[in-house]
């Protein structure tokens, strides 16, 4: 096992099992990034088991101390003038803003309710989406706005995080938060006018479990999510989750508990009716590591359990004809679909209705839309097949009926039936803005909807090509390489390589838009590549990049880095590599396991020490990704890679710029502010080392348009003065 390379402080020590001692020879680092502010070092260690632990930057995690708040906005002043003394940086932002503004209106999260159809509405330039409901012809000359947060705050801090309306389409649940923070409250409006009615409930989101939301079918009331309250612990109130039912017109003291009070810390609930009468769904995940047990909810309040935690039930939905449909990964990584009566809840008498193919069954839950539809004559399962996706159709029976057309690399990321006997369903692809079409079950036709984004930026010029890098242990990581028809192969290129690789999170097509195509412009090639850990290719995909084995990760994205210069795409000098979140994690770690690789990152949001990660607001919800320090052989793991433990003096790291938000709820900011220091610290290199804080920034959900535009603009500005790249002219 390596230890922590802070001898000078091993004579200060005091351990008391995994007690902490703080020292009082505090002193200050000179900064071998020599343009970088000096950091004071007060160390502190930490005993796990018989591995001493030394940490010099502890004081950085206490975001309340007056000292930490200077250093802040120390190291952001310094960014800044960096970034804004770059010639081509305001003309990089006005053009981004510009494109953007040119850009269409879009639609997206559609919700069908009654005769209507509720979106987010995207308009730039404004700074927020909005909500919009259109006819079910999905007309969007026909579309009206029903809530506009743009007007409440006409700062653009106000977002939306999410929407439910009622079943007949007249009221809209909306929980709305600020500043990125994800911090909702559940505000319900009148479709017909605009007006806010009912009393506004408090808790119903956060970025540590989300929030739901699902109505009573005679739209008299809704079940919801509620986080405890200010009488409550403050280490409980982001946790705990519970569900509770409103009734309308009632204030929300008086709200009823339901169910939850059993459920663990790090539970995130979702609740759905699909349009069934007799009960809701409620999707209880067991922190973010793919576990779901599932429970149904009458509208006389009976609860039924349907499914465990150990059943390995990934989605579920009541159909039309009142059955209940899983999705299984018991025996079956890539999912198999069962069948079951709502009069027989015993999971194990469900049948097979669907085995495990060559594509992978996607897990439930809130974000991206329900991976598997029911209507009264079809099942449509969105599939992933190593990245792109496709719709995969069934009668009710379980025989295959074919596949719903769509471009060859494309990605489907909503599906809607309407009452119509049509569907629904976006198709977003790398080079082209996202549109929806409709399929007719009747004549087995698809037809494309006006419902589509136009955009200034074309990509006309650019392939999309996939290739595979071999890693370490000799798995096959696919590559999605995006370049310029006409590029050559003389390893000149400037390379940008994007990955992410956890929470089984795949990566899948998505418009590239105007930073990418700028990127091409100057000559670039911009490539993001399907790692272990993400939900490409199923479970075991995920579970080989996960835990214990998160090394795989990082080796994958080493290894697809060795292959484009290989290929001679480019050279490492010409290279930069790109993530955030967990994605973040990535960057660190290929930055300190092969500083030689990159020759500039950018990591955004990000996660490096991971010794203490479980330890932030959000981090028990990490651990069934990460593991957890109180395990020896997860210890042993993420002490293995932890970034913030393997950065070294005398080491040539190559040029770094890290973004993070001061209200980011998901990734405790103090990640980047630690990791920062360390490396203006240590390194050995002429390459700079900066740090980006907002204040009105979170970990980018709900971020205004103008901030995200700006950051865009921060980072590309960076990579084009560390990569010695040509601006392109307008």
């Amino acid at each position: 096992m390596k230890r922590a390379h802070y001898s000078m402080t091993a004579p200060c020590s005091i351990f008391f099992g995994l007690a902490l001692y703080v020292t009082s020879c505090a002193t200050s680092s000179i900064a071998a990034d020599k343009t970088a502010p000096p950091t004071q070092v007060d160390v502190v260690s930490d005993n796990y088991g018989d591995v001493k632990v030394s940490d010099p930057y502890r004081w950085l995690e206490n975001a309340s101390d007056p000292k930490v708040h200077e250093w802040s906005l120390t190291q952001d002043a310094r960014t800044r003038k960096y970034l804004d003394g770059l010639p081509f940086r305001n003309d990089l932002v006005n053009r981004l803003m510009t494109q953007i503004a040119q850009t269409s209106s879009s639609y997206y999260g559609l919700q069908p309710a009654g005769d209507k159809i509720f979106a987010f509405f995207n308009q730039p330039p404004k700074q927020q989406p909005m909500i919009a409901v259109l006819p079910l012809s999905a007309d969007p000359d026909l579309a009206k706005i029903v809530l506009d947060p743009n007007v409440i705050n006409d700062q653009g801090t106000t977002a939306i995080d999410w929407f439910s309306p009622s079943p007949k389409g007249d009221l809209i649940a909306v929980s709305m938060s600020d500043n990125g923070s994800e911090d909702g409250s559940l505000h319900l409006f009148d479709v017909a006018t605009g007006k806010a009615v009912d009393s506004v409930i408090p808790r119903v989101q956060f970025a540590t479990g989300g929030g739901s939301l699902a109505w009573r079918s005679d739209g008299r009331g809704f079940w919801y999510t509620r986080y405890p309250g200010a009488d409550e612990a403050e280490d409980r109130q982001h946790f705990y989750q519970q569900i509770y039912f409103h009734k309308i017109g009632d204030t929300p003291d008086k709200d009823v508990y339901v169910l939850g009070k059993d459920f663990p810390k790090v539970a995130e609930i979702y609740l759905q009716n699909n349009g069934n009468g007799d009960a809701i769904l409620a999707t209880v995940a067991n922190g973010d590591g793919g576990e779901f047990a599932h429970y149904l909810i009458g509208n006389d309040g009976a609860i039924k359990q349907v499914t465990q935690f150990k059943d390995k039930i990934v989605d579920a939905m009541v159909g039309p004809d009142n059955a209940l449909y899983l999705v299984s990964r018991m025996d079956a990584p890539r999912g198999k679909l069962l069948k079951m009566s709502l009069d027989d809840l015993n999971v194990e008498h469900a049948r097979l209705l669907i085995p495990e193919s060559e594509a992978v069954m996607q897990s439930g839950g809130a974000t991206g839309g329900s991976p598997m539809i029911i209507t009264h004559n079809t099942i449509y399962l969105r599939e992933l097949v190593g990245g792109p996706s496709r719709v995969a159709m069934f009668d009710l029976d379980g025989k295959s009926t074919g596949l719903i057309p769509l471009p060859k690399v494309a990605a489907v990321n909503e599906l809607e039936a309407l009452d119509d006997g049509t569907v629904l369903y976006s198709i977003s692809t790398f080079l082209k803005p996202t549109y929806f079409a409709r399929f007719n079950e009747t004549s087995g036709k698809a037809v494309d909807t006006r419902l589509a984004q136009t955009s200034p930026v074309n990509f006309k010029d650019v392939e999309v090509v996939r290739e595979f890098a071999i890693s370490k242990d000799g798995t096959k990581i696919p590559l999605n390489i995006v370049r310029r028809k006409d590029i050559k192969m003389d390893g000149k290129n400037r390379l940008l390589l994007n990955g992410y690789g956890g929470y089984n999170v795949a990566m899948t097509p998505h418009f590239l838009g105007a930073a990418t195509r700028l990127w091409l412009d100057a000559g670039g090639v911009f490539v993001i590549a399907n790692l272990r850990g993400g939900g490409e290719y199923g479970e075991q995909w995920h579970a080989q990049g996960a835990l214990t084995k998160k090394q795989n990760v990082f080796d994958d994205f080493t290894a697809a880095g060795q292959y484009l210069v290989a290929q001679k795409y480019t050279t490492s000098v010409n290279m930069a590599a790109i993530g955030g979140s967990n994605g973040g994690l990535l960057m660190g770690a290929v930055m300190t396991q092969h500083p030689e690789l990159f020759h500039a990152i950018v990591s955004q949001v990000g996660i490096y020490d991971m010794l203490r990660v479980e330890l932030d607001p959000n981090g028990a919800f990490n651990t069934t990704e990460f593991g957890s320090v109180k395990n020896p052989d997860q210890f042993r793991a993420l002490y293995a890679y932890s970034p913030y433990h393997h950065v070294k003096p005398g080491v040539k790291y190559p040029a770094v710029f890290m973004a993070t938000g001061e209200t980011d709820g998901r990734v405790n900011p103090m990640h980047s502010r630690k990791m920062i220091a360390l490396l203006q610290a240590d390194t050995a290199s002429d390459a700079p080392v900066y740090l980006s804080i907002n204040s009105h920034a979170g970990h980018g959900i709900g971020s205004a348009l103008s901030i995200r535009v700006n950051q865009t603009a921060d980072v590309y500005s960076f990579l084009f003065d560390q990569l010695k790249m040509n601006y392109p002219a307008n």
